[in-house]
């Protein structure tokens, strides 16, 4: 099924979108929701970002930690960069590890972005997000975020932004040290790929009709992306700038793809 498109404004956000989102806006959209009908509650969201400022510097909690506060399951995310400004960064992980009472003291005294590593992005770069990860996301980006679903960030800093920060919560749960590159990926434009595969998701660049990097995985649900052209599941076609979702692999016909991220969340 193609999943209802829901714009939410940010005031990161940007007025301009792509075009097949509907170009200019009356408000800054800062995210791209696509939500399923509430009947159905599905493992994974999708959203597309749009920055024209930093985001908040946040953190995650993993399922565990969720689950200690009441909530369903904690929240890891991957990032594929669509498009970057010359100068774009995101923030993700320290630049050196310290004590959970160094990172408060950082927070507090106005520090902590100058502690973040913040790392020059590129379209076609892609960062897996571990929960635990202390991380932002940079101006001049857009970027297509796969996530487990959930609501659930604890913000440590925010530019002064009048939104609640949530230091005890963030604090609780954050990992201070430096990001693990092993979760960089940088994709190869013209070949299909398994790119994430992560406890919870796994990602996929699929190229044209080749769907054996697909055959034998064992998901609970997939979504679909189409980058260029289209793929078709139950006879209702998903193209650029929107996204489906069904139960097997088997339903996709991708006979008129041309390139596409197809994700599964993991039984």
């Amino acid at each position: 099924m193609k999943l209802k498109q829901k714009k939410v404004p940010k005031p990161w956000g940007q007025l301009t979108l792509p075009k097949i989102f509907g170009g200019k806006q009356k408000e800054k959209i800062g995210e791209i929701w696509f939500a399923p009908p509430k009947a159905i509650a599905p493992a994974l969201l999708v959203k597309y970002l749009f920055t024209s400022e930093k985001l908040s510097i946040q953190v995650h909690p993993n399922d565990r930690q969720a689950r200690r506060q009441g909530l369903a399951n904690g929240k890891e995310e991957c990032w594929y960069i669509l498009d970057a400004e010359p100068d774009a960064v995101i923030g993700i992980g320290l630049t050196k590890e310290v004590s959970t009472a160094k990172l408060r003291a950082a927070v507090v005294c106005d520090q902590i972005e100058q502690l973040v590593d913040w790392k020059p992005v590129k379209q076609g770069d892609i960062f897996y997000i571990p929960a635990g990860t202390i991380h932002a996301i940079g101006s001049g980006i857009s970027l297509i975020e796969v996530q487990q679903n959930a609501d659930v960030t604890y913000r440590l800093f925010d530019y002064g932004r009048p939104r609640e920060l949530h230091l005890d919560d963030a604090l609780a749960v954050a990992t201070p040290a430096p990001y693990d590159m092993q979760y960089y990926v940088e994709a190869e434009a013209d070949q299909s790929a398994r790119l994430i595969d992560g406890p919870h998701f796994r990602l996929f660049q699929v190229m044209g009709d080749d769907n054996a990097i697909l055959r034998g995985v064992v998901a609970g649900e997939w979504q679909i992306i189409p980058l260029e052209g289209q793929i078709t599941t139950r006879g209702e076609a998903i193209g650029p700038g929107e996204c489906g979702l069904c139960t097997n692999v088997s339903e996709l016909d991708l006979s008129a793809n041309v390139k596409s991220l197809i994700v599964c969340s993991m039984k």
